[in-house]
């Protein structure tokens, strides 16, 4: 069939060239339909359940809100982890569902079940977050005005900025962080409601009876028919201070007569800082799930800017973080690789070939070949990131062209225009059809473990494999099809003896006494080849491991904690201080900073007012002056911070953060994760594994979550003094309700609608004294004190709970600095195995990134002695003998040799970045066996003593051989000594790559002739 495939395109040569043009053509066109992002989505489909109850503590959060919901979700199908937290005020549930999993199934599921949750009353229904990933959040803008109020600024992004962006296709979700939320305010003097006999109840009670508008139908009259409406809600503050509270001696208690009516803002649950400058209103672009980061992100500036015209003049409004500039750095990087591979694989086609047709047809081979990959990509659709288009070397995809036109032109050569020129090349086509095709399908065989990855390692991994198997059957397609074809317009016929190119003669003068020297002493050969396989697999299990290294986003995320009772305005200080001491310590860095405290108004990313995120965009690192990377610019930004009282921090990256927590509902590398129900002997126990982590060598950042500490005034009814007086209990509640506020409807300003609450002045709110002389009226008049019908009493309590799988959990988590994060792991296992003791019904578990690295290590630990057998399978099939199968599968552990070298002189770990390099190596290393022994049984066919047909085939396939180990080789080279965004991930692939086609070339050259001779050819001098 392939000859028939050779034969046929070199009959109709001009339709082959047509054919490529479509494909060309078609390929320009799938590129610019091509989603571009700087890393594959590798979160799972995930559902967020918030329950806002301003008024409750976190465990009463928990038990009214957090267990129920819990319960009610609990068995959803494909569901696979439930986690929950539950703050002041706060309650999130998260869900995590199976790959796979349509996200908008999984939302139905879970709206039906919410449908049948029964929560206390005056509870506001639950709602669903935004349909976004963990890599959702990809655009941040800052509103700020010198002469505005944070109020007026937070009206503007929730009235103007925000729904405007929420209409850019892709959106999720604009939210805001930050400012004042307008609310209108009944401040009431209790004193003044003692004079008119009135509770706070018969206030909420009037304002919620005197603020609606209803329909009353139609009414008919002469034949026509006019819509009845009934007017009766509350349209600004005026009409508020005019509602009727009560009567009094005919004469009417308005709001006026007992409260003033005033703007203030809500009960603040965050704010937002910036560059040292004072707060500011934070937007917050999250993306829809599945769309592309880089069109959606450039969209939202562009809104943006329109948005921009309609603002007041003094209103600034600055983009501080857009998805766009990390995809943009990072395709910069993988088109800058890509070239800088197809130019040096170019030169050494040049070079090898001897002219400049040959190389010519050869490098056409390359961007057609990556142009069938992206006809591919589109309808599957795979993005074009770092991992899809930046792990492609040119050098296998050339692989089979090299081979075959090498062939061509050394044929022509020999020929001296005997024959013609489509005879020969058809005759030089059909001889390496087999071998090549065969080595193309083995190298796509090697990558379809890859395929089998799940979970995380799979959606980071698989578009790699797919889009290098895309392009490899391009490459193979264009083989058999269009390199005869261009080989027969472009290459000569030789008018003299064949002559090598000056180089490869070169080579060949010093290549021949080597391998003489190497058959003569053959066993001390093959022993030392023996030994340096064994050395290289001790030193392989000495490999620190990680699950891929750490991507430089060119962005910093500090996470701070302070002491739980801190307020929000301490917490505002501190962080415009820290972006200050930043700005004035890092000037050629440090780009830009904010900060973000507390919980947004869509509770995304919910943290108490103890929490921040300290958010750096930097400068290009061309003009850094008090580091060369990112690692060295962390340290000494923790060594300026480190003085800091009261305080402790954690360096991440906004995409590295978020991924952690939306995976393991945590922001470190690795966590600890203690469960158990009593909350004070989980933190004396997490102080334990504290202890025992910190002393470990790599462990950096480590802390303890913290979830007590938080005071709280207790305000208890005192059952047996209400019954005294007759007062209902829901009397007291009334007032201890309106100190943080009582939201009893709103306030229309045109088309839209502002909060109305009731709450305490402002000197009842501060002082709990003060709020105990607060009268509650009693039935027959008597007017009782609070301090009478209550108890007053301080407690320390949980400022957080978190649950996971419906026990309550507690997190140590830390971050790995200098260490691989496997070694770590397991250091920490032994540790906590050996010192850690847990009462009964207490347990601790290990999350993070490292959980994928063993499930991908265990899964290619299953697949890849699978491949590797259907390998030999395709090799026993080529060449119809076992013996020769095995002396090039040889080439499989040796080229493993050259990889763990290579990874033990850069320094690296082993990752699975690596592990594909690896799997990718014993696809390549067979490639240039195989040439080799494909001509020593063609020579040993023609009838030529065993050893001088092994001499003769190593020195004639000399050039092929290094030309095919040198375009794999310095195809990668630029990925593995690039240092641009991005580089880091590409980095352990090439290494391994690189290392392991070197070695694989000196067994071929050296190694596989001796074992030629030591073991004879199998083969009788005829041709079978």
């Amino acid at each position: 069939m392939l000859t028939r495939l050779i034969d046929w395109s070199l009959h109709h040569r001009g339709v082959v060239l047509l054919g490529t043009l479509a494909l060309a053509l078609s390929g320009v066109l799938s590129f610019q339909a091509l989603p571009l992002d700087a890393l594959p989505d590798t979160t799972p489909p995930q559902v967020q359940v918030n329950t806002l109850a301003p008024a409750l503590t976190p465990v009463e959060v928990e038990r009214q809100l957090t267990v129920p919901i819990e319960q009610a979700l609990a068995g959803l199908p494909q569901l696979e982890q439930m986690r929950s937290l539950s703050k002041p005020g706060l309650s999130q549930v998260t869900l995590q569902f199976g790959d796979g999993t349509d996200v908008w199934f999984a939302r139905q599921q879970v709206s039906e079940r919410l449908g049948h949750v029964s929560l206390p009353q005056g509870i506001e229904r639950p709602t669903l977050g935004p349909v976004a990933t963990g890599l959702g959040e990809i655009f941040h803008y800052l509103v700020k005005s010198r002469t505005r109020s944070l109020t007026e600024l937070r009206t503007l992004q929730d009235r103007v900025i925000a729904p405007a962006l929420r209409g850019v296709p892709g959106v999720a979700e604009v939210n805001s962080w930050g400012g004042e939320e307008k609310q209108w305010h009944v401040v009431v003097e209790p004193r003044r409601l003692q004079q008119f006999h009135l509770s706070l109840g018969d206030l909420y009670q009037a304002l919620e009876a005197n603020n609606a508008n209803v329909g009353g139908g139609r009414v008919e009259q002469a034949g026509a028919a006019r819509l009845v409406l009934g007017v009766g809600a509350l349209e600004g503050g005026a009409a508020v201070e005019e509602v009727t509270v009560a009567a009094r001696d005919g004469v009417p208690v308005r709001v006026r007569d007992v409260a003033q009516v005033r703007v203030g803002p809500a009960l603040r649950q965050g704010a937002t800082t910036a560059d040292g400058e004072g707060e500011a209103v934070l937007g917050l672009g999250f993306m829809r799930m599945g769309e592309n980061s880089h069109a959606v992100s450039q969209a939202l500036a562009q809104r943006l800017e329109e948005v921009r015209q309609r603002l007041p003049p003094d209103v600034q409004v600055d983009i501080v973080y857009a998805r766009t500039e990390l995809v943009e750095q990072v395709l910069r990087t993988v088109r800058n690789n890509l070239l800088e591979g197809a130019l040096l694989v170019v030169a050494i086609l040049f070079v090898f070939l001897g002219h400049w047709r040959a190389g010519l047809i050869v490098a056409a081979a390359i961007p057609l070949s990556l142009l069938f990959a992206f006809n591919a990509m589109v309808p599957l659709g795979i993005a074009g990131t770092l991992m899809s288009l930046g792990a492609i070397d040119f050098g296998l995809v050339v692989d089979s062209s090299v081979i075959l036109v090498e062939n061509a032109e050394r044929r022509l050569a020999e020929d001296a225009g005997r024959r013609g020129v489509l005879e020969v090349v058809r005759d030089a086509a059909v001889e390496v059809r087999k071998p090549t095709l065969f080595g193309e399908l083995i190298i796509l065989v090697v990558y379809l473990p890859i395929l089998t990855l799940e979970g995380v390692e799979g959606k980071l991994f698989r578009p790699l494999a797919l889009t290098l198997i895309f392009a490899l059957l391009g490459s193979a397609l264009l083989s058999m099809t269009l390199m005869p074809v261009l080989a027969s317009f472009v290459l000569k016929p030789g008018r003299g003896p064949h002559r090598e190119p000056r180089l490869v003669a070169l080579l060949q003068r010093l290549y021949r006494p080597v391998l003489d020297g190497a058959l003569r002493h053959g066993r001390a050969v093959l022993a030392g080849a023996a030994l340096l396989t064994v050395g290289a697999a001790g030193a392989a299990l000495g490999l620190g491991s990680e699950f891929v290294p750490r991507l430089s986003e060119g962005t910093l995320v500090i996470n701070t904690v302070r002491l739980a009772e801190v307020s929000l305005a301490e917490s505002i200080r501190y962080g415009g201080h820290i972006e200050a001491l930043l700005r004035g310590k890092f000037p050629d860095e440090v780009k830009r900073v904010w900060t973000r405290t507390g919980t947004a108004e869509v509770a995304t990313d919910p943290m108490g007012l103890e929490l921040s995120d300290v958010f750096i965009t930097l400068h290009p690192r061309a003009q850094w002056t008090r580091a060369g990377t990112q690692e060295e610019l962390v340290a000494e930004m923790k060594a300026e911070l480190a003085d800091l009282p009261g305080m402790r921090m954690a360096f991440l990256q906004p995409i590295e953060m978020r991924v952690n927590e939306m995976l393991a509902g945590v922001r470190g590398d690795v966590a600890i994760k203690l469960f158990g129900e009593d909350l004070d002997l989980l933190k004396a126990k997490a102080q334990e594994v504290e202890a025992l982590v910190r002393p470990l060598p790599g462990a950096a950042d480590v802390t303890v979550e913290q979830v007590t500490g938080q005071p709280i005034l207790h305000v208890t009814v005192d059952r047996a003094a209400v019954a005294r007086y007759g007062i209902p209990a829901r009397d007291v509640l009334d007032v201890v309700e309106a100190v943080g506020g009582r939201r009893v409807g709103d306030v229309r300003e045109g088309e839209r609608r502002v909060e109305l609450a009731v709450r305490l002045a402002e000197e009842y709110r501060q002082n709990p004294a003060q709020l105990a002389t607060v009268s509650v009226v009693a039935p027959d008049g008597v007017r009782v004190p609070l301090g009478r019908l209550a108890t007053f009493r301080e407690v320390s309590g949980p400022t957080t709970v978190q649950r996971e799988g419906g026990q309550r959990r507690l997190v140590i988590q830390a971050n790995v600095r200098g260490r691989d994060l496997g070694g770590f792991v397991e250091e920490v296992r032994r540790t906590l195995d050996a010192k850690l003791e847990l009462p009964t019904g207490y347990a601790v578990r290990l999350g993070g990134s490292f959980e994928h690295l063993e499930r991908a290590r265990q899964r290619l630990l299953l697949v890849v002695p699978v491949a590797l057998a259907l390998i030999f399978l395709l090799l026993y099939v080529t060449y119809g003998r076992v013996r020769d199968a095995l002396r090039i599968f040889a080439g499989v552990p040796f080229a493993m040799v050259g990889g763990v070298l290579a990874l033990l002189v850069r320094g690296l770990p082993f990752s699975i970045s690596a592990a594909v390099g690896f799997v990718a190596l014993s696809g390549v290393s067979v490639l240039g066996d195989m040439v080799l022994v494909s001509r020593v049984r063609q020579l040993l066919g023609r009838g030529l003593a065993p050893g001088e047909a092994i001499r003769e085939a190593a020195l004639s396939r000399l050039r092929p051989v290094l030309m095919t180990s040198a375009v794999a080789a310095l195809g990668f080279v630029p990925m593995a000594f690039h240092t641009g965004v991005g580089a880091e991930v590409q980095r352990p692939l090439a290494t391994v790559v690189i290392g392991g086609v070197l070695s694989s070339a000196v067994l071929t050259l050296l190694v596989l002739p001796v074992l030629y001779a030591v073991l004879g050819t199998g083969q009788k001098p005829q041709e079978p």
